[in-house]
């Protein structure tokens, strides 16, 4: 049990979360970070695509006279979650020198 658990502490993962609005720019960005990932060696395991968030904003269409005429607005935030095996020192550099496109937010964990 005991070299088990040595075997788990050696084992090092980068964990990397995306969100944007846009669903095509970010399946775009996670294909460039796992491009990047790979070629240098690590292993990916992902994309996992995690629930998208919607936000619902209802706003009166007249400031005064018309309080039953509404408009409704939505915003979609889609999410991934990618998982980075073992990552090497060429892996990381690769990675923070990855440039991604405006409106993609990437959260690193380690």
């Amino acid at each position: 049990m005991v070299k088990a658990k040595e075997n788990e502490q050696d084992k090092q993962k980068i964990r990397i979360k995306v969100r944007a609005y846009d669903n095509k720019l970010i399946d775009q960005s996670v294909r460039q970070i796992v491009e990047t990932a790979e070629r240098y060696g690590g292993k990916v395991v992902g994309p996992v695509p995690l629930p998208t968030a919607m936000k619902k904003y209802t706003v009166n269409r007249s400031s005064f006279v018309h309080k039953n005429a509404r408009e409704q607005f939505e915003m979609r935030i889609h999410k991934r979650l990618l998982d980075i095996l073992n990552p090497g020192s060429k892996v990381v550099d690769a990675l923070m020198s990855l440039n991604l496109p405006a409106g993609v937010d990437v959260e690193v964990k380690m």
